[in-house]
């Protein structure tokens, strides 16, 4: 049974998003929060394994839902997070996978109905790995040219290997360890994917590293719809 907490300030979306859940055998609602406050309230309290909330909240109605994922990493770094959003918004996408992508997912609202997508992000948050909504994909990765033209397909096989890591929220030294090389090898790989991906290492708005896992996601992830 995977233990879910829902922050949403919108009672209508609140009761619907627990609606939902009530129709899975394996998810269990535990808690609810309407403010940035009350949820690390909630969580603190409820310890669950999933973490669902809106990306505006009470009491700024800002980006209360990628602050909360950002305090959360620290304080409970095992806790999968899902940030719903009606706005296609590539920065709040951006800051919720940094530094890692793993146990995160950014969902638009409009996808929510959709049990079996919302079925899906708990389980990947749940279990350290990720998803992004194929619509905020599109924004991120506008440079990506189509089809099998991917910006992926310039990688070596041990690149690849490497950028996957990445993208399952490995660090340099546990990438090393998984692939029996050396973090000296791993830095060289991660350059490599990096010059080969065009991603200018002037870039400061955009973390590069964010932004390689993201063109990996953007390449391994389908639309459900």
């Amino acid at each position: 049974m995977t233990r879910v907490v829902v922050a949403e300030d919108s009672y209508l979306i609140r009761e619907g998003i627990r609606l939902l859940l009530a129709t899975q055998d394996t998810l269990e609602l535990v808690g609810t929060a309407i403010s940035l406050p009350e949820l690390l309230s909630v969580v603190d309290a409820c310890r669950p394994d999933v973490l669902i909330t809106d990306v505006r909240m009470p009491p700024g109605q800002g980006d209360e839902g990628i602050r909360a994922a950002e305090l959360l990493r620290g304080s409970q770094p095992e806790l999968g997070v899902v940030v719903l959003s009606q706005y296609v918004e590539p920065e709040w996408a951006l800051r919720l996978f940094e530094p890692s992508a793993a146990g995160r997912a950014y969902l638009l609202k409009e996808r929510v109905g959709d049990i079996t997508h919302l079925r899906q992000a708990v389980h990947a948050v749940s279990t350290g790995g990720s998803m992004l909504d194929p619509r905020v994909i599109e924004a991120l990765v506008r440079t990506q040219t189509a089809g099998d033209h991917s910006p992926l397909a310039r990688l070596s096989p041990g690149e690849s290997d490497v950028l996957e890591l990445m993208a399952g929220g490995l660090s340099n030294a546990a990438i090393a360890d998984r692939l029996a090389l050396s973090e000296r090898a791993v830095e060289k790989r991660i350059t490599a994917v990096l010059t080969k991906l065009n991603l200018d290492p002037d870039d400061a708005k955009i973390h590069r590293r964010v932004r390689a896992v993201l063109l990996y996601l953007a390449d391994t992830t389908t639309d459900p719809a």
